[in-house]
């Protein structure tokens, strides 16, 4: 492929199944995607199990659902963010608006609520949120494109 071809040929997306509860992995996983699609690469995050915790809104105390993802050191969710800010890291509620502006697609998966019992909780309402299974996900999926398991 010469140069004025590789500069006008359609970028491969990526979707990302995001199936840990660890804080870092959802975190890295925002990074990616929000990466991808400032590159003008489709993007997808499929979120389930207790990484669905990411997409949950805030509880009567106004903690954010993502502060009950864990940490892989046994730090709580929001001291993490709160180093990564101090040290110019992009935080989560930054990543995750950047992610929704930037055009990623969000799915949740309805058997990963029911897993873990949040089938009912509520989700964001300032992010769009697609609910759907595995065979949505596929279905939404660019078929050249890339899977990524975090």
């Amino acid at each position: 492929m010469n140069k004025a071809e590789n500069k006008t040929a359609k970028k491969t997306g990526i979707a990302l199944i995001v199936f840990s509860g660890d804080f870092e992995r959802v975190h890295y996983a925002l990074v990616t995607a929000s990466a991808a699609a400032a590159t003008n690469r489709p993007a997808t995050l499929f979120f389930t199990h207790q990484a669905t915790r990411a997409l949950l809104e805030k509880d009567s105390n106004g903690t954010p659902g993502w502060h009950g993802l864990g940490g892989q050191d046994d730090r709580k969710a929001m001291e993490i963010d709160a180093e990564y800010i101090k040290r110019g890291i992009a935080g989560f509620e930054e990543l995750l608006t950047a992610s929704n502006d930037l055009g990623v697609t969000f799915m949740v998966c309805e058997m990963g609520l029911r897993a873990i019992d949040l089938e009912d909780a509520p989700r964001r309402a300032d992010i769009a949120i697609k609910t759907g299974g595995m065979v949505s996900f596929l279905s939404e999926t660019n078929e050249n494109g890339r899977i990524i398991f975090i």
